[in-house]
């Protein structure tokens, strides 16, 4: 008996009850970040290599400045395009087989590939405009 009066008032409440409806809600995959961070090289290979969509690869050290400046204007590009091209991020200091093996000598380098080819890329700070016309003609 006292399980029925608990079901019939927590049933009662519901946590979409007070949602405001007049918000469109969001589709899920704008939840999810078009960027994420390399965990090992066969993450490399199935979310980068593999990947359906254009990556831009941001190779790049915690302890670079330019990097730190870099990242968010890169964020932003690919925000703009709305889930036409993803954003893989690696560490050199933790892959450094990944780095070696593109030939990054400086950070940052970013990389674009389509289809696990090597499309373009770029050493060093760009402007936010610049990084625009650079995720255009990945998307192409």
């Amino acid at each position: 008996m006292a399980f029925r009066l608990l079901v019939r008032r927590v049933s009662g409440v519901s946590c979409f009850s007070r949602l405001n409806t007049s918000q469109p809600l969001l589709p899920l995959s704008s939840c999810r970040s078009a960027s994420f961070t390399v965990q090992d090289h066969q993450d490399f290979t199935d979310r980068v290599l593999n990947s359906r969509l254009p990556v831009l690869i941001d190779f790049h050290a915690q302890w670079c400045g330019p990097c730190k400046i870099l990242g968010p204007r890169l964020e932003k590009a690919i925000a703009k395009q709305e889930g036409r091209v993803s954003m893989a991020k690696v560490d050199i200091d933790e892959h450094t087989d990944l780095a070696i093996e593109y030939g990054v000598s400086a950070v940052p380098t970013v990389i674009a590939m389509r289809g696990g080819d090597v499309i373009d890329q770029f050493v060093g700070i760009k402007e936010e405009d610049q990084l625009d016309s650079f995720v255009q003609k990945l998307i192409g």
